[in-house]
C-alpha cells in the first residue's frame, strides 16, 4: 500500500521542499496553498490520504482552523486522520494552541528527512 500525504502550506518553496523529502522517502504527496483548499480536497477525496501536514500560518484558513474544522465536522474515522503541524514559530507561543486544535504532532522548521520519515512511520504503523 502506498502512503499518500496531503500538505498545506502557503509558501510554494516550503511545499516543494517537504514534497521532495516525502517523495525521496518513498511516499506520495499532494499539496495545496491554504487550509480551505485542503478541506475542499478532503471533502471530495478523503479516503486517499493517510496523513496531513499543515502549516500553522496561512491565509484564508490557517492550520489551527483547518484541523479544528476537520476534527469537528468530518465523520469518523476521517476526523481522526493524523495531522502534523508545520511551524517555524517558538512552540512556547503555539504549543497549547496546536494541541487544543487537534494536531497529533508538531514538526518545527527547518525540515529534515529524518524528522518527517519518523513521524510518517509512527502513524502509518497504527
Amino acid at each position: 500500500m502506498k502512503i499518500k500525504i496531503l500538505v498545506a502550506d502557503d509558501i510554494v518553496a516550503n511545499r516543494l521542499l517537504i514534497g521532495t523529502i516525502i517523495e525521496n522517502a518513498g511516499f506520495e504527496y499532494q499539496s495545496v496553498g491554504d487550509g480551505k483548499k485542503m478541506v475542499e480536497l478532503l471533502e471530495k477525496n478523503f479516503s486517499i490520504f493517510d496523513i496531513l501536514f499543515i502549516d500553522i500560518e496561512m491565509p484564508v484558513m490557517n492550520g489551527l482552523e483547518t484541523v479544528r474544522y476537520i476534527r469537528e465536522n468530518f465523520p469518523k474515522p476521517q476526523n481522526t486522520i493524523p495531522a502534523i503541524a508545520l511551524t517555524a514559530h517558538n512552540l512556547n507561543d503555539y504549543g497549547d494552541k496546536i494541541t487544543k486544535a487537534g494536531f497529533n504532532e508538531v514538526i518545527t522548521k527547518p525540515y529534515s528527512m529524518e524528522k518527517i520519515v519518523k513521524i510518517i512511520q509512527k502513524y502509518v504503523q497504527k
